[in-house]
């Protein structure tokens, strides 16, 4: 089932193992259950703490298994073969359950441990998802954590009679005795803040207390990070309030334009760009969204009012709060998200495998998600507003060159359709002759574009007819000690390694403007002293 090269990377980390790891499958006479033997005998012939044990006539889902350690109370399972992008949850848990520590703050371990009551948590993932691992291995963590959580992660294109009778239509989907939960990434502080009613509070008094920083960071992705780290090299106080650390780039599957890094995935880098502003002393505040911007007073600080009720106060402020995917704005849209109606195609595109469906956008990204969804589904039908596509030339032959989809250009969508459960269809607009067409389709993935996450800050500061922020060459917005980086700005071509030059270029302008405002604050003091 592994290949040798993928048995000699699991067999060094599995040499951390410091207890037992038991492995208990339930099997039947199929394909997948001949898999999953076949994965679970190349494990445990790496490591002689690890044991299998196959049971044929349990009432489990077929194929799973279960990861527990003699003596340890943990209840963790994984229905279906754990590969793909799940393979890294697969090594983690077997790394967990065998005693190596964890790599999240001691305060995230001491709250899970503390979680009161009984919890079953069933995730539904594809093994195509990049959003899927962040959760699986949260929820993961939690049930070797704590004894009183039971999670089962579920590949949904093996299980596809569940995925149809709970109405599965976007992954990762997780219930939580036997209740929708949540849908879409989480991490592990997102899930106990969740569970934890009390968390928000506690967080929120703590921020309240903190100093004011030299340089606060409002954002966490490519172009804050990189701000918050060049602020932190300066030896100044640095904070960092982000939504969620990572930002867009978390939603990105392949990067292959980074330069000097062939390829990477978004949730990788989104990692690597966490780790090394942790490695400076920046006070990293995450799942804090902002919501007020006050100019800075008579007390030279600028001040940023928290969601959870909280704020910040700074004497330089760097906004780096990036995009998020446009949406179309017709009527259904918003009704059947995350039923039908979906944002990412290597996430949901196997749910939907068999069904017609619909892209919105005919640039790289709505072309590249066709030419994806045709290898699963039954049919695909690529809608773009314009004329023509928009996509480089050599996506187009690729996607003109598919059997199975059908291009219509000149055509806006207006509605999208559904039953009151899921999505049926959608009504499009000929623009060129004005007639109205319908389609009947099962998904409707959107692709058009980028969306500035900037709301919060309209009558504060300037922004563009886009929304954009306006900055200058150096990056200084309209307010005097507020600066702004990255895909949230005027500055064109949004990329990730432009956003982290842009997000360098503001903190520096940021340091400057802290030097020659503080000056003479600090001839004041002098001449007080003397």
């Amino acid at each position: 089932m592994l290949d040798e090269n993928l048995k000699t990377q699991l067999k060094a980390y599995l040499e951390r193992l410091t207890r037992p790891v038991r492995m208990v499958a339930s099997l039947d006479d199929g394909d997948g259950s001949r898999e999953m033997q076949a994965l679970l005998q190349d494990i445990e012939a790496l490591s002689p703490l690890i044991s299998l044990e196959v049971r044929r006539d349990d009432a489990e889902r077929k194929p799973s298994f279960a990861l527990t350690s003699p003596g340890q109370d943990i209840h963790l399972r994984f229905a279906g073969l754990p590969m793909g992008h799940e393979f890294t949850s697969l090594v983690l848990a077997l790394l967990q359950v065998g005693g190596y520590p964890p790599k999240v703050t001691a305060e995230a371990i001491e709250q899970a441990k503390g979680l009161q009551g009984q919890f079953l948590f069933e995730t539904y993932f594809s093994q195509s998802c990049q959003n899927c691992p962040d959760v699986v291995q949260a929820l993961n963590l939690l049930a070797v954590l704590n004894p009183n959580v039971r999670h089962v992660a579920i590949d949904g294109a093996l299980f596809q009679e569940e995925v149809e009778a709970r109405e599965v239509m976007s992954v990762p989907t997780v219930f939580l005795n036997g209740q929708p939960f949540a849908a879409g990434r989480m991490g592990l502080e997102e899930i106990l803040a969740r569970l934890d009613t009390g968390a928000e509070k506690r967080e929120a008094e703590k921020i309240a207390a903190k100093a004011p920083f030299d340089v606060l960071v409002v954002g966490g992705g490519p172009a804050g990070a990189a701000a918050a780290i060049y602020a932190a090299r300066k030896g100044i106080r640095t904070g960092v309030a982000a939504e969620r650390f990572g930002g867009q780039v978390l939603d990105t599957m392949a990067i292959e334009n980074f330069i000097s890094v062939p390829h990477t995935e978004g949730p990788k880098l989104a990692a690597a760009l966490e780790q090394h502003v942790r490695d400076y002393d920046v006070d990293v505040m995450n799942l804090q969204r902002a919501e007020t911007l006050v100019p800075a007073g008579a007390d030279g600080l600028v001040e940023v009012k928290l969601a959870n009720g909280a704020s910040l106060k700074s004497r330089a402020v760097i906004l780096a709060t990036g995009a998020r995917w446009r949406q179309m704005g017709v009527p259904g849209e918003e009704e059947y998200r995350n039923r039908g109606v979906a944002y990412c195609p290597h996430c949901d595109g196997p749910l939907f495998k068999g069904k017609r469906v619909a892209v919105i956008g005919g640039g790289n990204s709505g072309v590249e998600a066709a030419i994806d969804l045709a290898g699963i589904v039954a049919h695909v039908t690529l809608i773009e507003f314009d004329a023509r596509l928009r996509a480089d030339e050599v996506l187009q032959r690729k996607l003109r060159s598919l059997g199975n989809v059908t291009i219509i250009t000149s055509a806006q969508t207006t509605e999208v359709l559904g039953d009151g459960r899921k999505v049926t269809g959608l009504v499009y607009k000929d623009r060129v002759g004005g007639d109205s067409h319908r389609l009947e389709l099962e998904g409707v993935f959107v692709q058009i574009g980028l969306l500035p996450n900037t709301e919060w800050l309209k009558g504060t500061i300037e922004l563009s007819p886009r929304g954009e922020i306006v900055v200058d060459e150096r990056g200084q917005t309209s307010l005097p000690g507020v600066f702004a980086a990255g895909d949230c700005t005027t500055v064109p071509y949004k990329q990730i390694v432009i956003a982290m030059g842009e997000g360098a270029k503001a903190s520096l302008a940021a340091f400057d403007h802290l030097i020659r405002t503080s000056a003479p604050a600090s001839a004041s003091a002098v001449a007080e002293a003397v």
